[in-house]
């Protein structure tokens, strides 16, 4: 595959109505396009359409995916479920941005991986669908998101040295949200999409303060919800039976989570200098550990070995002559896998006479071997290698 670009758009709070998918079906006539999604795959030339402008316009979620390494994905989300200057703290460059278009914010993650990944063996269709739900959590106030795509921006230093000046070593990271240590699932597929590594989000994780259990008592909502002035209640119903439902739902959910969160301490807050060097030595034990634990078992593996090499060798003792009449016998067939059989037990047998210490035994009688086969290259070659 020399080229490869996968592009999927989602509308999922209003979908599109026949004019809209009539203009962009005009961006593309090979386009798979429904009221909800639109999805292309290029093999050969590009989109000719903009996808800043698609998200402005129609579409609520995006994710590109190149086989040359692009990782791009955004998020349309309205202002007053997630405040634009809150997104502000977690931008970083190109690799985590975030504009204002009219009552939306839309947010745009890249990674890029210079080395490339021509047979990428995922499929990329199943990509969006794993991590769109970051869009709800985000909206419900979960600011774990924001922080991946910030922790993936200068977690790329760590594969491309040139990817900041050095200056940014000082640079602080934005206030830590809870739960980094137990992401959800849509979250975990957004840092592997984002190639934030493991150890720097463990680092991370440390200064996290556990997540709060956030499960809505259905009690205590109702209550909140009966609460509300009845001018409220009457114009977030309009807007449900107007086809707004997804949205009055987010809103609600984010407002009742904001009403009733107990408040918890900021933990102070690391340069990227920190982060990045207590990775590197987390990275370092956890490496060390593993070299351990390999020894470790591989002492176990030859201890395992030694002593199934000396039943062995306690039964060869047994046979006496009988082993040797054996080499004679898997010698006899000329057949080349005989040949591997009777130098194994050849191997055994120069093992034992060395354990009983009977060496001058065994080197007459494989000397005798090999005088008699002496016109069997492909023996004496085996016997040769073995070291016999």
């Amino acid at each position: 595959m020399s080229e490869y670009q996968y592009y999927e758009f989602l509308a999922i709070d209003r979908p599109l109505d026949d004019g809209e998918q009539a203009e962009v079906r005009s961006l593309s006539t090979r386009a798979r396009i429904s009221a909800t999604s639109f999805v292309n795959e290029y093999h050969w030339g590009d989109f000719k359409g903009d996808p800043r402008r698609l998200m402005e316009r129609y579409y609520d979620a995006h994710l590109y995916v190149a086989n040359w390494g692009t990782h791009h994905v955004m998020f349309r989300l309205p202002r007053d479920l997630l405040d634009p200057d809150v997104v502000e703290d977690y931008c970083v460059g190109h690799a985590a941005s975030a504009w204002v278009t009219g009552e939306f914010v839309v947010l745009d993650f890249t990674s890029e991986d210079d080395v490339g990944e021509f047979d990428f063996d995922y499929d990329p269709e199943s990509l969006l669908s794993g991590i769109v739900g970051v869009r709800a959590e985000l909206a419900a106030g979960d600011l774990r998101p924001l922080y991946l795509a910030w922790l993936a921006a200068y977690g790329a230093w760590e594969r491309d040295e040139d990817v900041f000046d050095r200056d940014a070593d000082d640079d602080l990271e934005p206030p830590v949200p809870a739960g980094l240590g137990t992401l959800t699932a849509s979250q975990r597929a957004l840092a592997d999409f984002l190639r934030v590594d493991d150890d720097l989000l463990a680092t991370v994780a440390e200064a996290s303060p556990p997540l709060e259990d956030t499960t809505e008592n259905p009690d205590d909502l109702a209550g909140w919800v009966n609460r509300l002035p009845a001018a409220e209640k009457d114009r977030l119903l309009a807007r449900d039976v107007l086809g707004e439902a997804g949205r009055v739902r987010m809103e609600l959910l984010r407002r009742y989570r904001d009403d009733t969160a107990p408040a918890s301490p900021r933990p102070a807050r690391r340069t990227v200098a920190d982060l990045l060097d207590a990775t590197a030595r987390r990275r370092a034990d956890r490496e060390r550990r593993l070299a351990l634990q390999r020894a470790d078992e591989e002492a176990h593996r030859e201890q395992a070995r030694s002593r199934a090499r000396e039943r062995r060798l306690d039964r060869l003792a047994e046979e006496g002559d009988a082993a040797w009449s054996r080499v004679d016998a898997l010698i006899a067939t000329r057949k080349p896998a005989d040949y591997d059989v009777a130098v194994t037990l050849l191997t055994d047998l120069q093992a034992l006479a060395e354990r009983e210490d009977r060496d001058d035994m065994f080197a007459s009688r494989v000397n005798a071997v090999r005088q008699t086969h002496a016109r069997k290259p492909s023996l004496i070659e085996r016997l040769d290698q073995a070291g016999i």
